[in-house]
């Protein structure tokens, strides 16, 4: 079972997606906007996040950036689950660190394929010596 926090400022995103998170046996967590997410994942340091692009305070793209850069927080994979499908938006949000880019409307099976994926073939954090 991986922890798992979903960012995202639509409430009815946000429940869809912990549904089918907790559906696949996996805890969820959630942040409504960007800066939020960044304060949640840095203090909670969960297996994975799933992350809306646009949101107020802090959009998506600046929090995974902010996230990969932190030493704390750059082990966590984000994936970005958005309503952007430009080739020139997925392109930017995998060079700001996502490990994985799905676009809104996405099925259940498309959501737990990359959650899956994504737990599975990422290492895991880093231990203290």
């Amino acid at each position: 079972m991986a922890r798992i926090l979903i960012v995202d400022d639509s409430p009815s995103q946000l429940l869809g997606i912990q549904r089918i998170v907790e559906k696949l046996g996996h805890e969820s967590l959630t942040a409504e906007d960007g800066a939020t997410g960044v304060e949640v994942a840095k203090r909670e340091l969960p297996d994975m996040v799933l992350m809306d692009v646009v949101m107020p305070n802090l959009n998506g793209f600046q929090a995974t950036r902010t996230l990969n850069r932190e030493s704390t927080t750059r082990h966590i994979p984000v994936v970005l689950v958005t309503t952007k499908d430009q080739d020139t938006d997925r392109m930017w949000g995998m060079r700001q660190g996502a490990k994985a880019y799905l676009t809104k409307p996405f099925s259940e099976t498309e959501l737990a394929e990359v959650i899956e994926r994504i737990i599975n073939t990422d290492p895991a954090p880093p231990t203290a010596a």
